[in-house]
């Protein structure tokens, strides 16, 4: 008889956890997702940059295609996309389709080249990317 109650107690004593350890299990999962927080953080960031860097570099090779195909350079980022140099007009680090357009030629991109136009792009936003540059200046 002794023995069956022993045995009782054992068993409804070890139906749960006690608040000690719930506290230590909660502790150690705040401690792993202050660990991984920032990583992912910088993960994301750094994907943002990336899509923003092929976007800028893709319109300013598109001008510069156009440009050496009409003998003119666009006026317009639209000129690109109904001329079907591309899709449509890739999105700026700000999330919009506003970017800056740079109208002063550095140079003549073609011997014909009689008008003046968009001769490349870069972004309106003055917030500093992760290499220390602000993304207008990439």
């Amino acid at each position: 008889m002794k023995h069956a109650r022993l045995t009782n107690r054992v068993e409804r004593g070890s139906r749960g956890f006690t608040l000690l350890e719930m506290m230590v299990v909660i502790s150690m999962i705040l401690i792993l997702l202050a660990v991984a927080m920032p990583i992912y953080s910088q993960s994301v960031n750094r994907a943002r940059e990336d899509a923003f860097r092929d976007s800028l570099l893709t319109l300013n090779q598109m001008i510069f295609q156009y440009t050496l195909d009409k003998q003119k350079p666009p006026q317009s980022l639209e000129d690109l996309r109904s001329a079907g140099y591309i899709k449509e007009v890739p999105r700026d680090i700000t999330g919009t389709t506003t970017w800056v357009t740079e109208d002063d030629p550095p140079a003549i991109l073609s011997l014909y080249q009689t008008e003046t136009g968009i001769y490349g792009v870069h972004s309106a936003s003055s917030k500093i990317g992760s290499n220390g540059k602000p993304y207008s200046e990439w």
